[in-house]
Order: structure tokens, then C-alpha cells, then sequence
């Protein structure tokens, strides 16, 4: 295994849980939410500054939506924010028995949405799917904490993380249907020497990049589940992370604020780091057209 450089400093933010990291290329700004503050920040390339877009009902996840707007998953509903006016408004209540709220979003290519729930227990939340005619499809149930995913560069494996049992999970995919099928282990994590999985991203060459919850770094996995290289990060709880810059070749990474930070660390802060391989463009979500 090789350990690359260590994550510098991109934006000294400090977020109680800093979330979703999500690249829009034609704006050249970077979204993330603050879980627990109930916020969504901007980061912008151009000028190198950051600003708060939204104050309200915790965001657990969110997609680009193919007009530009951002659609929000919150605690027990989906709202449209538009990024330009900072206007946010309700589209849809979510119900379902057991869940707490969202937590981590991913649109496919057809610009459906899967999104992961957080349960009240190790056996409730779990994994829905969000089509463009309105209808919801349940996955499956009982995965506590649902969390990161992300799809091969041939589109055809879907990668899912469970951090209650601090596994990773993939899929045969369908693209035409949105169906999952023939689930499998890709990777098990032993928590006291890494952490737990937490949000991912894949690159071109079809490594996963696997943000570790209490681990201080990212792990980069073969296609076959291995370890072939990791980043330090300053920060204990590293959360998620996505590919951004003009070539997607930078890693964008969130993190939360830890009970092992010292008080002068940048926990809680976003962090970049340069990889030399590329990621793969995010999919945007065809969710509320007309609406």
C-alpha cells in the first residue's frame, strides 16, 4: 500500500458535520452541507470564498439538479434550492417507519436518485431509489446507517456503504431499469485499525476512494476491494470526498469535528488533495423539472 501526500487546508469552515461533497464544473464552486447545523455552504474556485447558501431542516444529502438547482433531502422531506437566490422550497414529504432522515445521495445516469436513510436502530433505515415519474422504490431495509456510493466507470457495478457493519457493498447495476441485483461483499473494514466507512467516490481508472469515519484518512480500493493506497487527512473524522478542478484530478474531502481533535486543528474543515488521476463526472438527477 502507498500513502500519498497528506490533505492541505482548502477552506477553514469548521462545520459540526460536514457532508455530500458535490462539484458543479460549470459554476466552478464546491456544495457541501453541515449535517447537524442544518446548512449548506459554497465554495467558490474563482474567488476562493466560502458562503452559506442555506439555513433551515437538517440536509443529509443532496444532488445537481439538470436545470441547476440543488435538490435537497432532509429529514422527512425533498425541497429545491436554488443556489443563485438562496430560495428553498418543500417539494415532497418522506415518511417511512423507523428513519431518522437522509443521510448521503447519489444520481445516476438516467438522473435517478439513490438516497440512504439513517434508522433509529441497527436494524431500520435503508437504501430508496427516486425515479423521474414520481415513484419511490424501496431497496431494501435494515442497514442502520446507510451511507456512501457510487457507480463503475463502465457503469456497470453500483457500490454501497453500510457503516454499521463497516462494509461496502456492490451491485450488479442496470442502467436501463435502475435495478440492483447480486449483491456481494467488495470490502470489510476492521474499525479499530481504520475507522468506519463512511461517503466515497470513484475514479476513471475504477478505484474507490472510501472516506474512514475515526480513521484520519481516505483509503483508495483496487476494483477488486484491495488497499493500494491511502491519504492522511488532518482531521479524525473524515466523511466523504468527490473529484472537482478544471480536470477533475483534485480530491475534495469534508470531515466533522471529532472528540480526539485538538481545539486548534482544522476539524470540520474541507481539504484537497492531488491524486493524478482523474474522477469521474457526477450525474445530475431529473427530479423536479416543471416543478
Amino acid at each position: 500500500m502507498t500513502t500519498l501526500p497528506a490533505a492541505r487546508l482548502l477552506a477553514s469552515t469548521r462545520n459540526q458535520l460536514g457532508e455530500n461533497p458535490l462539484w458543479d464544473a460549470a459554476r466552478r464552486t464546491l456544495f457541501w452541507t453541515d449535517i447537524t447545523a442544518g446548512e449548506i455552504h459554497a465554495w467558490d474556485e474563482a474567488a476562493g470564498a466560502v458562503r452559506k447558501l442555506y439555513s433551515g431542516p437538517m440536509v443529509g444529502g443532496f444532488t445537481l439538479e439538470a436545470d441547476g438547482a440543488l435538490l435537497l433531502f432532509r429529514i422527512n422531506d425533498l425541497a429545491r434550492l436554488d443556489p443563485a437566490t438562496g430560495d428553498c422550497r418543500a417539494l415532497r414529504p418522506f415518511r417511512d417507519g423507523g428513519t431518522q432522515r437522509f443521510n448521503d445521495v447519489m444520481a445516476d445516469p438516467a438522473g435517478r436518485v439513490y438516497a440512504g436513510t439513517i434508522g433509529q436502530d441497527a436494524q431500520s433505515g435503508g437504501l430508496f431509489r427516486f425515479d423521474p415519474d414520481g415513484s419511490v422504490h424501496p431497496l431494501f431495509r435494515g442497514s442502520g446507517c446507510s451511507n456512501g456510493m457510487g457507480l463503475s466507470p463502465d457503469g456497470k457495478t453500483f457500490y454501497w456503504t453500510c457503516s454499521t457493519t463497516n462494509r461496502i457493498f456492490a451491485f450488479d447495476y442496470d442502467a436501463n431499469t435502475g435495478a440492483l441485483s447480486n449483491r456481494r461483499e467488495f470490502y470489510v473494514a476492521d474499525k479499530e485499525e481504520e475507522g468506519t466507512c463512511d461517503g466515497m467516490c470513484v475514479d476513471a481508472e475504477g478505484h474507490i476512494w472510501s472516506a474512514r469515519w475515526d480513521g484520519h484518512r481516505l483509503r483508495r480500493h483496487a476494483p477488486d476491494g484491495r488497499v493500494v493506497a491511502e491519504i492522511p487527512v488532518p482531521a479524525s473524522r473524515v466523511t466523504s470526498c468527490c473529484f472537482g478542478g478544471p480536470e477533475l484530478k483534485t480530491l475534495l474531502i469534508t470531515s466533522a469535528r471529532g472528540e480526539t481533535d485538538p481545539g486548534y486543528c482544522e476539524a470540520g474543515s474541507v481539504f484537497r488533495a492531488e491524486v493524478g488521476v482523474a474522477g469521474l463526472p457526477r450525474h445530475v438527477s431529473r427530479l423536479t423539472a416543471g416543478a
